[in-house]
């Protein structure tokens, strides 16, 4: 079993930066691929980002660019940079992690954390 810990929401304007993180305890991240998801108010969950126990990453293309995962192995922790934020960005961001290969499918990931809110302003 592992358990996830999100931390580094907040409120921040639009154009403003913050740094989540993700937390593993119980059990190393090696082997695993984690993923950092987002959902808004009255909205479908929605896939953010990923990355690869052997440090492959994927965007979505409504965050690429502005979005950066990534991992510190020795930590056991998974970040998601976000530049240039939107009031659009606003939701609460999930990490969650698998064993295996990465998918942007929110029902292949086994693994969850309780969410961290961000907010935007305009």
């Amino acid at each position: 079993q592992v358990q996830l810990a999100e931390s580094g929401g907040g409120v921040v304007q639009a154009g403003g930066s913050l740094r989540l993180s993700c937390a593993a305890s119980g059990r190393a991240f090696t082997r695993f691929a984690v993923a950092w998801f987002r959902q808004a108010p009255g909205k479908e969950r929605e896939f953010v980002a990923t990355i690869h126990w052997g440090g492959g990453t994927y965007h979505s293309d409504s965050v690429k660019g502005r979005f950066t995962i990534s991992r510190d192995s020795a930590k056991n922790t998974v970040y998601l940079q976000m530049n240039s934020l939107k009031p659009d960005d606003t939701a609460v961001y999930y990490c969650a992690a698998k064993i295996g290969s990465t998918s942007s499918d929110s029902g292949a990931y086994s693994y969850w954390g309780q969410g961290t809110q961000v907010t935007v302003s305009s």
